[in-house]
């Protein structure tokens, strides 16, 4: 549990720099915590770093789209739960350990910290690559109070000549290899955006996705060879997120709403939000109505 790379740290701050963060403003913050792990919990000495398939093999929908990670249960609650199972675990061979467990749920740097605990390899696309998996993969993270036998030998990058994600992503968002303008970025227009319309060069290029995007996971061979469905019941698509009918999804009330998306990423959005990509999704067009 000790502070990342200088190299790492570097390359945060660089990207911050560019403004590729875009109005994510909680990237700057907590920044000594996101550059110090172990400062996350107090006596930190170890991070166990996880990934947890959420892959299903169900095409994303015709007229419009939801990414895979949003189909079900939101990961938070389901990854979390099992590093608190695993702590417990973890507590039945040292009674007195103390843990804390992590998803996406604070200022850490899980990506680069499941490369050097040699889980997978940082793909052009941005994404975590696992041999013999891919990387429709959540990942978690336990910090522990003790020291522990450490991995010390990161996969090798795998990715080779290979660009078919940088080609393949319709506005052009991964820059250069592993970086991500966000700006640029169809899930972060879709999902983290409060503007009420998208410019043209987004709105123009959704190919009716309405909650985030998977096309650079779709086009990595990696994925298209090793792929394999999840065994998580939660993690399978909700009724309305097979095939959504957009009618049904625009005619929604806000208390509809929260029933139906209720535990799940959807929500992020908020009605407003996801109602707004839609309407993005089957015009194609930058205006709002």
């Amino acid at each position: 549990a000790e502070p990342v790379s200088t190299d790492t740290a570097a390359k945060l701050q660089q990207w911050l720099a560019w403004g590729y963060q875009g109005d994510m403003q909680w990237m700057v913050n907590h920044m000594e915590k996101r550059l110090n792990p172990g400062s996350l919990m107090e006596g930190a000495r170890s991070i166990v770093c996880v990934a947890m398939n959420y892959y299903t093999p169900e095409p994303p929908g015709d007229s419009i789209k939801i990414a895979r990670y949003a189909r079900g249960t939101d990961y938070h609650d389901v990854v979390k739960k099992r590093l608190k199972q695993l702590l417990l675990e973890i507590q039945k061979v040292a009674p007195n350990v103390q843990g804390r467990a992590l998803t996406d749920s604070a200022p850490i740097l899980e990506k680069p910290l499941a490369v050097q605990a040699g889980i997978g390899w940082m793909g052009k696309n941005g994404n975590v690559i696992i041999p013999g998996l891919g990387s429709w993969v959540f990942l978690g993270e336990l910090l522990l109070d003790i020291v522990l036998d450490y991995d010390v030998q990161p996969e090798p990058n795998h990715c080779g000549a290979c660009r078919r994600c940088m080609d393949a992503c319709p506005t052009g968002a991964i820059v250069q290899d592993s970086v991500i303008d966000a700006n640029r970025c169809i899930s972060y227009w879709t999902i983290e955006s409060k503007a009420e319309s998208f410019p043209p060069a987004i709105a123009e290029n959704l190919n009716g996705w309405a909650f985030g995007c998977d096309i650079c996971q779709e086009v990595c061979p990696w994925n298209i060879k090793f792929a394999r469905a999840t065994e998580e019941p939660e993690f399978q698509p909700r009724p309305l997120n097979q095939n959504p009918e957009p009618q049904k999804l625009l005619s929604l009330t806000e208390e509809e709403f929260r029933e139906a998306y209720r535990k799940s990423p959807v929500k992020r959005a908020k009605l407003s939000g996801f109602q707004r990509n839609i309407r993005h999704a089957l015009t194609g067009q930058p205006q709002t109505e």
